[in-house]
């Protein structure tokens, strides 16, 4: 068996000192990492210099006989490449022989988003006289006015909340900091949550904390915890439809499209590093463009 870990754990100390890796990120690497050394052990491979070309290839066929979508198998195949680029410049190895593997074609799925009238349902679920209830009304607001990830949500403090200016201070995927303005049903959304709600919560742990969305029991709270209270204003609001972790964010992208902002500008709202990432809401666009042409136009 190839001894990887004494490489892996260099590696992973790598991701999170110069690459500023999440710790999701960096737990995805770790066990991506270690599924290729158990395949490697069961092909006899024992130095990691030793995988070539026709290695990978089977390393793909095993990863489809697993019946992993194509997303998944691309997430692999990037994770390796990048711990053999990085034994590369180590000079662990000579050659990265993942340069020439192509990834996967990625299935082009149209993003999930809300329909207006269904947000509008939504934001008249909770109970504004409660806590939890003005604390579940901040998120989604916030979540909608945004565009933020639930994990950089989870992570927003106190201090990335500017009143004055009508910003938050978004800390997103690499450390990267971006401005993304906020409209005045958020800023009052937040202001009546954090100046009694979250004062209300943080009785019941007695800890002193700038996160700013907390529990039932006063503490930070948790990706698993957001998506449970949106699942819960979506059941209130008698909607039948799912919300996957970043429906509110798809919702956000749509909409301001639909509205005519430029791809550009929707990308730096995102945090997107590549505008290919961006552009697979333009197909949720043009689907609705045509839409209303076929609903209004006379002899469509």
């Amino acid at each position: 068996m190839v001894n990887v870990k004494p490489y892996l754990e260099q590696f992973l100390t790598y991701l999170h000192v110069e690459k500023n890796a999440s710790e999701l990120t960096i737990q995805h690497y770790q066990l991506d990492i270690e599924l290729f050394d158990s395949f490697l052990s069961t092909e006899n491979i024992t130095k990691i210099e030793d995988v070539d070309y026709q290695n990978i290839r089977t390393f793909l066929a095993y990863l489809y006989d697993r019946e992993l979508s194509r997303k998944s198998v691309s997430r692999i195949i990037s994770c390796l490449r990048s711990f053999y680029k990085f034994l590369e410049r180590e000079e662990v190895i000579e050659h990265n022989p993942f340069i020439h593997i192509h990834l996967p074609k990625q299935e082009k799925n149209i993003p999930s988003f809300f329909y207006e009238d269904e947000l509008e349902k939504m934001f008249t679920v909770s109970d504004l006289t409660t806590a939890l209830g003005q604390r579940d009304q901040a998120i989604l607001e916030i979540l909608y006015a945004s565009g933020m990830r639930v994990s950089e949500c989870v992570s927003l403090t106190l201090q990335q909340i500017d009143y004055h200016m009508g910003v938050i201070n978004v800390i997103g995927k690499g450390r990267k900091e971006r401005f993304i303005p906020i409209g005045e049903y958020a800023q009052e959304a937040l202001k009546t949550y954090i100046d009694d709600g979250r004062k209300a919560l943080l009785k019941k742990s007695h800890e002193m904390t700038n996160i700013v969305f907390l529990n039932a029991r006063g503490i930070a709270i948790t990706d698993q915890g957001i998506r449970y209270i949106l699942d819960q204003i979506v059941k209130r609001a008698a909607l039948t439809v799912d919300i996957p972790p970043h429906k509110l964010r798809h919702t956000f992208a749509t909409h301001l499209l639909n509205e005519g902002a430029d791809l550009r500008t929707v990308q730096e709202l995102l945090g997107h590093e590549n505008l290919s990432s961006t552009q697979v809401y333009t197909h949720v666009t043009k689907d609705r463009l045509r839409h209303v042409y076929k609903n209004t136009h006379p002899r469509a």
